[in-house]
């Protein structure tokens, strides 16, 4: 029997099929070999700690400031290989003795990454998961056992028992954001590898200054904020999901910080609204993009149009030359463990305009848009219609046109929901 059930088999496999696992593994050969990178965050400690249910152990990493990514794969039978990218050791970090169903451990570095190498005993399965605490920057790694007896339904589910079992939880057991940044305690950890798509972020794209498109006397910014409101109020409502805004209001928000809010907040999905435009009037339809290399010239013209935001209206463009050309493959370490699911995502929200909206679908693409680039989850930018299309513009300004548009995306986040559920996909 392999070590790895066929659930756990299903959440570290990153690709559909050898040859997207192979795609996987050289593109992690790559990010390792691309060079030095700036490290600013310093790991200070590693700290193991048994889970109070006695289902598992878990470890925590101290961590300076939040690593923008990280990445956890299996390496061998029986071990791990956690990758937190541009992050180094504290000159003061003392390696601590190993316990619970770990044997050994290793903390190298590579390339301005660190690479922490767990070694499990042989006597025990676990299932492993890894997420970044809600009540500090510190990163966690959950090693449930497979044979511990099952925590109730009812109890995982249930609000009172999880603030009861929250109260009694040591300072060292995972935890996960929401609204009031509560800890979890490892009942409601249990809870979350069953649903862990807890947190939604919307962000409407432009705002104040950068009105963003300009056609038939409407502005991309109002248009977008309009569909993200009514795409709150159904994913909040309907699915019982946290929702964060990048912006609520008419403000302007630099592109960089869209993805470290997302990240700060905890988001499982990361959502941009965007409207197009073109230079031919006759141009309409929806288009929903992933973070990735751009293979077509009309994905690189929507990308440099997005994209030239930061040259306009930023006060510091310069932050984003790391973003460009050779550094393109550094930063698909951002994609390691959330491209296919970005891809999936994407390709469920024009199938959702397709079949419920009758909208002409543009079809999914990938480019290198800076919005989603920071943001270390399932990320996806939405290009709902074209305001330089007559037609497409008066459907986009209605009240109908964008309850349907926000149903569409909403409908598709039910399905990643649901999927998220069965173990079908996942962040982690």
């Amino acid at each position: 029997m392999d070590w790895f059930p066929a659930h756990i088999a299903r959440r570290v496999d990153y690709g559909h099929g050898s040859r997207r696992g192979l795609l996987w593994l050289v593109v992690g050969l790559l990010l390792l070999a691309a060079g030095p990178a700036r490290a600013e965050v310093l790991v200070t400690d590693v700290i193991f700690s048994p889970r109070s249910d006695g289902q598992g152990y878990v470890v925590r990493v101290r961590t300076t400031s939040s690593p923008e990514a990280y990445m956890l794969q299996p390496d061998e039978a029986r071990e791990l290989k956690w990758v937190l990218y541009n992050t180094t050791l504290h000159e003061d970090y003392e390696k601590r003795a190993p316990e619970g169903p770990i044997e050994d451990y290793t903390v190298t570095q590579q390339n301005g990454h660190l690479i922490l190498r767990v070694s499990l005993a042989a006597d025990r399965s676990v299932s492993p998961t890894a997420y970044r605490d809600g009540a500090s920057d510190d990163l966690l790694l959950n090693l449930a056992y497979d044979d511990a007896t099952p925590v109730a339904t009812e109890a995982a589910s249930s609000p009172a028992s999880t603030a009861s079992a929250s109260s009694s939880s040591s300072e060292d057991e995972p935890t996960a954001p929401s609204a009031e940044r509560r800890q979890r305690d490892p009942v409601a950890a249990l809870s979350r590898e069953r649903s862990r798509l807890d947190t939604v972020v919307i962000d409407p794209g432009h705002g104040g200054k950068d009105p963003g498109a300009v056609a038939h006397g409407l502005e991309e910014k109002d248009i977008v904020l309009d569909v993200a409101h009514k795409l709150e109020d159904y994913v909040e409502n309907r699915l019982n999901l946290e929702v964060i805004y990048t912006r609520s209001d008419d403000r302007f928000i630099a592109l960089e910080e869209r993805g470290h809010l997302a990240n700060r907040a905890g988001g499982d999905l990361f959502i941009s609204l965007h409207a197009n435009a073109f230079q031919s009037s006759s141009v309409q339809g929806t288009e929903t993009y992933f973070l990735g290399r751009s293979k077509t010239d009309a994905a690189r013209r929507v990308m440099k149009q997005e994209n030239s935001v930061v040259r306009e209206y930023e006060e510091n463009p310069d932050r984003y030359d790391e973003y460009d050309a050779e550094a393109f493959v550094k930063g698909e370490l951002f994609l390691s463990a959330s491209m296919q699911f970005s891809e999936e995502f994407a390709s469920i929200v024009q199938n959702q305009f397709k079949e419920r909206v009758q909208r002409r679908s543009r079809g999914v693409h990938q480019a290198g848009f800076y919005v989603l680039w920071s943001a270390s989850m399932p990320s996806v930018l939405v290009e709902l219609g074209y305001l330089t299309n007559p037609q497409e513009a008066r459907f986009l300004n209605s009240d109908r046109g964008q309850t349907y548009l926000a149903s569409a995306i909403f409908r598709a986040v039910r399905k990643y929901k649901n999927q998220y559920n069965k173990g079908i996909v996942s962040s982690e």
